[in-house]
Order: structure tokens, then sequence, then C-alpha cells
């Protein structure tokens, strides 16, 4: 199927959904939105990315910041940090420019290699639109953190594809029931910027209800 443009999801928040179900539906759902210092190192990485001249060429490499993409088999938009086009034997043409070019996705983040797979899902969603709109093979891309400074290659494997594809559905389903999944305490919680305003300590107290009656019976006695 395919999605009119009014029902396209923001492309970024595979990462959050990826992290948390309840992150991504207080953020892009409910609107809310608090900074850390983590999230303001991210902003500041994403802010060096695009700030220098939007498209640049060396050699048989040409670079493109802030590429806006889409996908509408998948209902996704937003935009790419980079996206690297290496002259090569196989590709799409480039308008100003000779030859054929491989598009490679590169995403900019602060810290280090998650345990998790949000990035590599975020960045693997790039490369569906990038796919879609250009009517080409992107095998990989990068994935650029700020801590280590180094760039790790990643694959994009028919499984993770499928993961993808399977977690914007879901996305999908969420947004139209309109529904704010219940938190579930992890670890993880600790690093959220939004643990103030989720506030998972709370699912562990149990139902309001029996809060009440049990506050009540203790005033009586």
């Amino acid at each position: 199927m395919t999605w009119e443009e009014s029902e396209w999801l923001s492309l970024s928040g595979i990462q959050h959904f990826a992290f948390c179900r309840r992150q991504w539906a207080l953020i892009h759902l409910e609107q809310q939105w608090q900074d850390n210092s983590l999230t303001a190192e991210g902003d500041l990485l994403h802010t060096r990315a695009h700030q220098d001249t939007l498209r640049e060429r060396r050699g048989d490499t040409l670079t493109v910041r802030g590429m806006a993409v889409h996908s509408r088999n998948m209902g996704l938009t937003g935009k790419c940090d980079v996206v690297e086009f290496q002259l090569a034997q196989t590709g799409v043409t480039l308008p100003g420019e000779n030859g054929l070019w491989q598009p490679c996705p590169v995403e900019y983040k602060h810290g280090k290699p998650k345990e998790g797979q949000e990035d590599l899902l975020q960045l693997c969603a790039q490369a569906l639109c990038l796919e879609e709109m250009l009517c080409c093979d992107i095998p990989g891309g990068c994935l650029y953190y700020g801590q280590t400074r180094r760039r790790l290659p990643v694959l994009f494997t028919p499984q993770l594809r499928g993961e993808v594809g399977a977690m914007v559905q879901e996305m999908h389903e969420i947004w139209r029931r309109g529904h704010t999944p219940k938190a579930k305490p992890a670890k993880k919680c600790a690093a959220c910027s939004l643990r103030e305003i989720c506030l998972p300590q709370l699912a562990r107290t149990g139902p309001v209800v029996e809060y009440i009656a049990h506050y009540t019976q203790e005033v009586e006695e």
C-alpha cells in the first residue's frame, strides 16, 4: 500500500520507537520533549554535519548534506545527515554530473555505538527511502559516532530491512489509535531525556484504585 502525504510519519522517530515505544508516543503523539546533556550533544553534532556547503564535490565523491527524503510505501519523511555519492560503474544519474553515482547514507550520532539496533534501523530506513526515490539498490551505509570519531559500516541485510518494515507498520498503527503505551521500567530509562515526564517508576506502584483503597484503610485504622 501507499500512504498519503498527510499520513507520513517522521523518519527520525524510528530511533525513538526502537528505543522505547512510550518515548516515541510522548514525543510524536503528545508533542512532549525535554533536553538533557545527551540530546544537546546530539543536536550540536547534527548542526556541525549540516553547517557546511549543502553539496560538495571532492574527486569521485559527491557529498550532499541535509538531503530531504521520503517513502510513499512506508509513509515516512525526513532528512539524511549526509548522503555520499561515489562515482561507480552502476548507480544513478545526478543533475549536473557525468556518469553513474552510488549513494551511501551516513548518519551522525553522539557518544559511542549502542547495544540496541535503533541507530541501524534509522539508517536502514533512510536507505529504503533513497532506494524508492532514486530507483536504485543501496547495499550499505555508515554510522559516525562523535565519541569514537569513527565510522561504523552497516549492511542493509534482508533481516534488517524486514525489521524496519514491521516497525513502521506498528508505528502507523499506534499513531492511528492515538495510543500512548504504558511505561515499562528498564535500565535504559536512566538515560532518557523524558524520564521526568514519563515517570516510569509509577508503573511499579500498581493501579490507582488499589493505592486509594490502601491509603483509606490506613487512615481508618
